[in-house]
């Protein structure tokens, strides 16, 4: 692990760049944040500032806000902001060429030992990274937004990458609270958009073939999936949902599935192997001796969840 007085950088002071240095800062590290435009350098320790007082105020904060905000210093000289950190967090615009000049300089500035890492939404290491002379030590780390508040981080290495810029990786943001998880193969949108974006293209055609409405689709997801995604993946939903697991809801979903897919135009039918190396992965995780405890889990869960939650709004008898 590394020690909190060991030195992070963060290079761009827009909302994800922000976001990562009250992440950072709030587990005690020292941040240095970077931003070319001095009107966002000036304005970023007040962003902090306020998204630090909402954590207070929910009390979710361990000390007080000036404490964080101490640790973060700003600066607009780029060779100070990467000298001697143990990693960069890029957190420039979505655009691979903005992002190829940016890495060109960061490989060109920092210490060999640096882990370069971007907060890509959707662009591979690859795309950006792969002409450098230390491209191994390049990755992306994709946030949930806000990552102070949504913990997960895909890790998604290049094929160039080293393990070992990888564990770097890992271990400041396990440091800093956060929840990493390895992409094992570069795609487009890694896992959080993919899924994401499959959810929005289903949503977007329902609409448009007049099945339901925008404010239709948003109440199933607010107040069904939503809830037992709070706390459960999609996997671990459906194993939930029937008795005998996963393998079971396979059998006897899996052709619906299969036709309302090839209905959108995608072929992908959930094949036997496919089926059961899924299988085979949620028993590890959950035997199926355990699988009426953890429904009970599950259902304690949405009671808690529901007394938490906002009741959804309904209109008075006329």
């Amino acid at each position: 692990m590394p020690e909190q007085s060991t030195p992070l950088a963060v290079v761009g002071a827009g909302s994800i760049g922000v976001a990562f240095a009250l992440v950072f800062a709030r587990a005690g590290f020292p941040v240095r944040l970077h931003d070319p435009d001095p009107v966002r350098l000036e304005q970023a320790p007040g962003d902090v500032r306020e998204r630090l007082e909402a954590l207070r105020r929910h009390e979710l904060l361990d000390e007080p806000v000036d404490a964080v905000l101490e640790r973060i210093r700003t600066t607009a000289d780029l060779p100070e902001t990467v000298r001697g950190v143990v990693l960069v967090q890029e957190c420039a615009p979505e655009r691979a060429d903005l992002k190829t000049g940016l890495f060109t300089d960061l490989d060109r500035l920092a210490d060999a030992a640096t882990v370069l890492v971007s907060s890509s939404s959707a662009l591979p290491a690859s795309s950006f990274a792969g002409e450098l002379d230390g491209r191994a030590r390049c990755l992306v780390g994709h946030p949930g937004n806000p990552p102070y508040l949504l913990p997960v981080i895909e890790l998604v290495p290049a094929p160039f990458t080293e393990p070992e810029a990888v564990e770097a990786a890992r271990s400041v943001y396990e440091t800093a609270g956060l929840s990493p998880v390895l992409v094992e193969r570069e795609v487009e949108g890694f896992v959080f958009n993919r899924l994401q974006g499959a959810l929005l293209r289903e949503a977007y055609c329902l609409v448009r073939d007049g099945v339901a409405t925008v404010d239709a689709v948003d109440r199933v997801v607010r107040e069904g999936l939503g809830r037992r995604w709070a706390f459960m993946g999609p996997f671990e939903t459906v194993d939930l949902n029937t008795r005998g697991g996963i393998s079971s809801h396979a059998e006897k979903m899996g052709p619906a599935y299969y036709r309302m897919g090839r209905e959108r135009g995608q072929d992908d039918p959930w094949t036997e192997d496919l089926v059961e190396t899924v299988t085979a992965q949620r028993r590890r995780l959950l035997p199926l001796d355990q699988w009426e405890q953890r429904v009970l889990w599950r259902d304690e869960q949405l009671m808690q969840l529901a007394r938490i939650r906002p009741r959804p709004h309904r209109p008075s008898a006329p």
